[in-house]
């Protein structure tokens, strides 16, 4: 009776969720998977770092291609990482539809690294050779700018295309009217 007199009505009390627990409520999954990817990422991306710095320091090989060389390394760990981890929980498809995606989308940040790099080495550089044509300029372009960029890039790929959801349609059917000529 006392339940009434103060207006509350009988029965569990409801609690307000905060804005934090009703975003991690709505995207808490988004998180998790945001979550390893990055970790899966930043293995990949210390072996990248390091293949890359040896290849042109040690071994006295031309930027791009070792750039080019230490990415295929990295983006074979990131393949194994990201399928049986990351999204491990998604309904696996043809592994070779996979596999074949995963590096055509990895050739796509790839060339978004190689990119940037370029542009810094050789376009910039060809401006100002010393502040662009250093390895502290290739790192950063290579590393921040390319990795930076072409990780949103691999990120929205590989969730939407490569490890889909059980039921994600991967490619949209065609229709051909023929009534209309189409």
């Amino acid at each position: 009776m006392a339940a009434t007199m103060t207006g509350e009505q009988p029965g569990p009390r409801q609690t307000r969720r905060g804005p934090v627990r009703v975003l991690l409520d709505r995207f808490g999954h988004l998180f998790r998977e945001l979550s390893k990817f990055a970790t899966v990422g930043g293995i990949a991306f210390l072996i990248d770092f390091a293949l890359f710095n040896y290849l042109t320091t040690v071994r006295g090989v031309e930027q791009v291609t070792a750039k080019t060389i230490s990415t295929v390394i990295a983006a074979t760990v990131a393949f194994v990482g990201n399928r049986f981890w990351t999204w491990r929980h998604r309904q696996r498809s043809n592994p070779a539809r996979e596999y074949a995606l995963f590096f055509f989308f990895n050739a796509v940040g790839l060339g978004i690294a190689v990119a940037c790099l370029a542009i810094s080495r050789y376009g910039l550089g060809s401006i100002w050779p010393a502040v662009f044509q250093t390895q502290l300029a290739d790192n950063i372009a290579s590393f921040v700018v390319g990795t930076g960029l072409g990780t949103l890039f691999r990120f929205w790929s590989y969730r939407r295309f490569v490890f889909v959801e059980a039921g994600t349609r991967t490619v949209p059917q065609v229709k051909h009217d023929r009534d209309h000529g189409a």
